[in-house]
């Protein structure tokens, strides 16, 4: 108990100093594979007490014998990290640099006007551009895009959704997908994503049998960012922040994994009833306004929703449930199926490998997902879909990846929800 507390001292510790060290010249990523238990335990106490931001996995309890740890590194830690790491044999290499230069490559953007073309969805944009963009793209196509307000943040931002719509149709037994981005606020590609498929799904329903297809069979429900309080703060504080932006008054950490706050397994192995932890489960299922708010919308919606597709990054993965259990969903085969014939598609035209599976066999526990949360509402098409890369940027993936990473993530989707239409019963 003594050593939890101290872990949960150092952890605030780590958050108060942040802010001066986030853009330092040094800060640096290091790629660390420990060999024995051993060397688990200096790379846990490594990413526990210093000021360090675990990369992968998510937190210091997932670290294995033979797993590759991606740990970032800012300067004013630099050389402790790495006297430690050599004091115990660790070795370790830099995989990252100039995380800077990244960052500042990140947040370079000529344009906020999505008039401006297709180069406006090749760039990352601030909350504010976003919303801008939500409002923008409902007023351009009011027969086609619907802006609904489905709740608020923590910090009272809104959330908002876009439903897509074909503009005509005959159909009277439309379902509907939901799509959602941006749970962990430093995963940029995510709400990248979102607006991509948008502005496609608008281009070439005309022209593009696959979407037509989509589009004419279901209904679209994109949630841009989930977490517009941690998106914000990645933007003018912090550019590794995972969590919302929650406080407590019996803690002085602020946030709570909104992926580890929905009532499927809640707060089992696989997250931390510590507020100072990246995995972090809240006070109870969907304590959080965001996590409520989403759970709320889709309850009501349950009977129409019969894809549910969650955004994250990185690792290049198709997951599906479960990750709050071992145990296998009753479509297991179905799901599986499904997710690998993405995942063949994305190989096949993009040359780009990504591995697929139930989420707990495929990466670790992590119960309170949305995707399993979904899955036992009723919806039983639910999956996570983890993009590029698979670490050679990790959350700094530079604007010139983002097409790629797009790209393959919606033929991804493609694939699957074509699946999903072909499953849909023919009117009575």
């Amino acid at each position: 108990m003594q050593f939890l507390l101290i872990l949960g001292f150092l952890g605030v510790l780590a958050q108060w100093s942040w802010v001066a060290s986030s853009l330092n010249n040094d800060d640096q990523v290091f790629s660390i594979t420990p060999k024995t238990q051993a060397e688990v335990d200096i790379v846990k106490n490594v990413s526990s007490q210093f000021e360090t931001v675990l990369w992968s996995p998510a937190a210091p309890e997932f670290i294995r014998e033979e797993a590759e740890v991606h740990l970032f590194v800012p300067g004013n830690s630099s050389q402790a990290v790495r006297e430690l790491l050599q004091t115990h044999g660790v070795t370790h290499a830099v995989m990252l640099a100039n995380t800077k230069e990244l960052i500042e490559m990140q947040t370079r953007n000529a344009s906020t006007d999505p008039r401006s073309g297709m180069s406006y969805y090749e760039k990352y944009h601030s909350l504010e551009d976003i919303y801008h963009w939500l409002n923008k793209t409902a007023m351009e196509n009011p027969d086609r895009v619907k802006v609904i307000l489905i709740g608020s943040s923590f910090e009272k931002r809104p959330l908002y959704v876009l439903k897509l719509s074909a503009i005509s149709t005959t159909n009277t037994n439309k379902k509907a997908i939901w799509l959602d981005c941006g749970i962990h606020a430093r995963e940029w590609i995510a709400p990248a994503f979102c607006l991509w498929f948008v502005q496609y799904s608008l281009s070439f329903y005309e022209s593009n049998r696959d979407i037509a297809t989509i589009l004419d069979n279901m209904d679209v429900y994109v949630l841009p960012v989930m977490n517009p309080d941690g998106y914000k703060y990645t933007w003018t504080t912090d550019r590794m922040w995972r969590k919302n932006r929650s406080t407590r008054e019996d803690s002085r950490c602020a946030g709570v994994d909104l992926n580890r706050n929905f009532d499927a397994n809640w707060c089992t192995e696989g997250a931390s009833h510590h507020p100072c932890s990246e995995i972090f489960c809240g006070e109870f299922p969907e304590s959080e306004p965001e996590a409520s708010a989403v759970a709320s919308f889709l309850r009501r919606h349950k009977e129409a929703v019969a894809l549910y597709v969650t955004i994250h990054s990185y690792s290049q993965m198709l997951l599906f449930p479960y990750s709050c259990t071992r145990d296998l969903t009753e479509n297991h085969a179905e799901l599986l199926s499904m997710a690998k014939e993405a995942a063949q598609k994305i190989k096949r035209y993009y040359r780009n490998n990504y591995k697929y599976g139930a989420g707990a066999e495929t990466i670790y526990l992590a119960p309170g997902g949305s995707d399993d949360w979904a899955y036992k509402l009723g919806i039983k098409y639910s999956f996570t879909f983890e993009l590029q890369d698979r670490g050679r940027y990790g959350f700094l993936l530079p604007p010139s990846e983002i097409p790629r990473a797009c790209n393959e993530a919606l033929i991804a989707l493609k694939t699957i929800a074509l699946r999903v239409v072909e499953r849909i019963p023919p009117p009575a």
